[in-house]
């Protein structure tokens, strides 16, 4: 059985003053893998500038706008039309040794393997004594302490809309017990490259209407290295193993690798900037 989603993804700009020229990339086209297809996709500008589809250093679609012609304010739309496979998360075995799967995670090739997500960027760094909150117990399989790891996030956080911004360090963010996915996201990367474990930050889309965190926007999650099964998504801001809900569109070390909007703008002055997202889905036979 496969979901059939629709996703409609707004952003409105307004600029204090004109903007002369401005470049921008879009990182927000679902990926396509073993269970995501993407069927169709339509993309448009209030200013019909031209657009172009590219492809960002870790392989995934984005869209490239040049504007060269003046405005003060412009919008984007963009819509996808994507079937998704469900499938059973939990659909692998575990280890049969704990110590056996722990020491694999040591070895220096495992390490030079995977070290792009295993390294503290300036978003995945906590103070020590954030970081000992969590403490890994060596008796248990790494899934295990991952599941873990996934419910005592979820619980140390308050979702709260608002309350953080891209520079809002973690350690700031947890003095006040409130944030959004993205620090969710980056508190269990943080906490998961501490013990050794490959984790990557995700971006993406999540199903409407299920009462989940942060499905009014683009959502974050993660994906950890789970050896000899691969990369597992885990949703710390909902306390959930990423499943057919979950509409990956890109991974990286942390936001600043998966930001869906980046732009250069010659301009002066300050601008807002509006997001919206629908998904909605219905069941395939």
């Amino acid at each position: 059985m496969s979901l059939e989603y629709n996703i409609v993804y707004k952003a409105e700009n307004v600029y204090d003053n004109p903007v002369k020229e401005a470049r921008w990339q879009f990182l927000i086209i679902p990926e396509e893998n073993y269970n995501q297809k993407l069927e169709a996709i339509t993309f448009k500008n209030s200013m019909e500038f031209p657009y172009e589809f590219s492809t960002n250093a870790y392989g995934f679609k984005t869209i490239r706008i040049l504007a060269k012609a003046p405005f003060e304010a412009i919008s984007f739309e963009a819509s996808f039309k994507l079937l998704k496979e469900t499938s059973n998360p939990f659909d692998f075995i575990l280890p049969i040794n704990q110590e056996d799967e722990y020491s694999k995670y040591q070895q220096l090739q495992f390490k030079v393997d995977h070290e792009p997500f295993l390294r503290k960027t300036p978003l995945t760094t906590l103070l020590e004594h954030h970081i000992n909150f969590f403490e890994y117990q060596q008796d248990q399989f790494v899934f295990e302490n991952l599941q873990a790891l996934n419910k005592w996030v979820y619980e140390k956080i308050f979702y709260t809309p608002g309350a953080t911004d891209v520079e809002t360090t973690l350690d700031e963010m947890l003095e006040h017990r409130q944030g959004v996915c993205q620090d969710f996201a980056h508190l269990f990367c943080a906490i998961s490259r501490k013990y050794g474990i490959p984790c990557r930050y995700v971006s993406g889309y999540l199903h409407q209407g299920n009462g989940y965190f942060g499905d009014s926007q683009m959502h974050a999650w993660t994906e950890a290295y789970i050896e000899d099964v691969g990369w597992v998504g885990f949703d710390p801001t909902n306390n959930l193993i990423a499943n057919e809900n979950h509409i990956k569109v890109a991974h990286g070390k942390d936001y600043s690798d998966c930001s869906p909007l980046k732009g250069i703008l010659y301009s002066k002055g300050s601008n807002t900037t509006n997001h919206s997202v629908q998904v909605h889905g219905q069941q395939q036979q």
